[in-house]
């Protein structure tokens, strides 16, 4: 926990970790207060689910980190639960091009009816070239929400002079950004690291949540499966195959104890 202490055991004396001081893919668990945010009851618990971590990453990447403004070019690359949270944000901001990249045919179907003026498959083309291509010579802000230098890398590469690269991924700890260094003082770049969204839940989760009652993020389209806890080991198997944007465990009951 946050505290540093555990909870758990595993039936004797041992102590199991938190993971991530969540433990979700539990029938019970504990978290902390500070970590909790209330909740309009009004929303359905498979829908406030995704508040919690898609939509608050992607959407604070782009309200909170990039600040896109109307009429800026937006790249989101990865159509994932989070890039395509990006993806409904920069449309909200009335971003124009935005331009979705992705592997996989099927998400950029999707990412085109949520609102991308383009659609580039990574596969086929150079990702870059395609997007200066698309924005005049580069946008103005790259969203990265792969975890990979790689892609990172790219979205660096698709922005223009004075452009902002953003990075929500998480890459493996050893794994280093290799870009041109001159550009970012001759071309005046940025690229910035966006944890969580740059969010303070507490304050932007309810603004969020807003903006979905406004029918400015409409966040249930993220939502492909809902399964129940036995089978949350095909749904990690669906997720390794690319077959879905977000899942959600659904359990029969929730109840909360308080002190």
């Amino acid at each position: 926990m946050l505290t540093g202490s555990r909870h758990w055991k595993d039936g004797g004396s041992d102590e199991l970790q938190h993971h991530l001081g969540v433990s979700g893919f539990a029938e019970y668990t504990i978290v902390s207060a500070h970590s909790a945010v209330r909740m309009d009851a009004q929303l359905r618990p498979e829908i406030a689910a995704l508040f919690g971590c898609a939509v608050m990453t992607g959407v604070g990447a782009v309200v909170n980190t990039a600040r896109v403004m109307p009429g800026e070019s937006v790249a989101v690359f990865g159509s994932g639960g989070v890039g395509l949270a990006a993806l409904l944000a920069a449309r909200a901001s009335s971003a124009y091009p935005l331009i979705a990249v992705d592997v996989t045919e099927d998400k950029l179907a999707l990412a085109r009816g949520l609102g991308a003026s383009h659609c580039i498959a990574a596969r086929q083309h150079d990702a870059a070239a395609a997007i200066r291509d698309a924005s005049a010579g580069g946008v103005h802000h790259a969203i990265e929400s792969m975890g990979s230098e790689q892609v990172l890398a790219q979205a660096y590469a698709a922005t223009r002079r004075a452009g902002t690269t953003v990075t929500v991924g998480l890459p493996a700890p050893g794994r280093l950004l290799s870009i041109p260094a001159l550009s970012l003082v001759a071309e005046e770049r940025t690229v910035k690291g966006s944890y969580m969204g740059s969010a303070v839940p507490g304050c932007d989760i309810p603004r969020y949540i807003a903006m979905y009652r406004a029918g400015l993020l409409p966040v249930e389209r993220l939502l492909t499966h809902r399964l129940p806890l036995d089978e949350i080991n095909a749904g990690f198997d669906r997720l390794a195959r690319g077959e879905a944007i977000r899942q959600v465990v659904v359990f029969p009951e929730c109840v909360v104890l308080e002190d």
